[in-house]
């Protein structure tokens, strides 16, 4: 399958250096490029696109607004958002979830990473890179909800209590590879078992999942 894909950022050298790495995969199409995010929701609703690669900081509107403009205009999940940014701070993480991106990863990563972020969120799940992911951990566990969301607290009473040990151990920070070696089993039977829980729990992907754990009071 193609996945025809959006770049967004206001400095030229990033979009052609996007591009080049983008070129590893040929199922993954540029369907075009943007420098103002006040551009982004035009352009989509003239030309078919999966998913969005937002920059932070561009003139016009942020990357944050511009990804709400599209969860307002397009709220199906079919249309992805993943923000790619120098910038990792806990702030920054948290309101461009909050508006609705599936991943957050550095302009520093690899074509490999990106490529591989790309597919991981185009397949339904979610990408952070470590460095948001510390990120959103420590504002968690920093500043923990002052009242338990009981609703949610009750949606993890669907969870299997293996699928409830991957759950806390993804919101601890560690990667499919690291809980499938604490647990003794496959990266895949793993991700089988995040899965499974982010349907059951409501969560679009795995950073959501961690949002949810944390709201819920399951501290790892």
């Amino acid at each position: 399958m193609t996945t025809r894909i959006l770049i967004v950022d206001d400095q030229d050298e990033i979009r052609v250096g996007i591009k080049a790495m983008l070129r590893l995969d040929p199922s993954l199409v540029v369907a075009g490029d943007l420098s103002d995010g006040l551009q982004v929701v035009p352009f989509l609703r003239g030309h078919p696109v999966d998913l969005v690669l937002m920059d932070i900081r561009m003139p016009g509107i942020d990357g944050v607004e511009a990804t709400r403009r599209i969860r307002k205009e397009y709220p199906s999940e079919k249309m992805r958002v993943i923000v790619l940014t120098t910038f990792d701070q806990d702030d920054i993480v948290l309101a461009a979830l909050r508006a609705g991106a599936n991943g957050f990863l550095s302009k520093t990563v690899s074509p490999t990473e990106l490529v591989a972020g790309i597919t991981e969120v185009v397949g339904g799940g979610g990408a952070l890179s470590a460095a948001a992911t510390a990120a959103l951990i420590g504002h968690m566990t920093e500043s923990p909800p002052p009242v338990i969301d009981q609703e949610l607290l009750r949606r993890f009473d669907a969870l299997t209590p293996r699928e409830r040990d991957v759950v806390v151990l993804v919101a601890s920070g560690l990667g499919n590879d690291e809980i499938a070696a604490q647990m003794s089993v496959s990266p895949f039977t793993v991700k089988t078992h995040a899965v499974r829980a982010m349907t059951k729990v409501g969560a679009r992907d795995r950073a959501q999942l961690v949002s949810f754990t944390f709201r819920a009071g399951l501290y790892p």
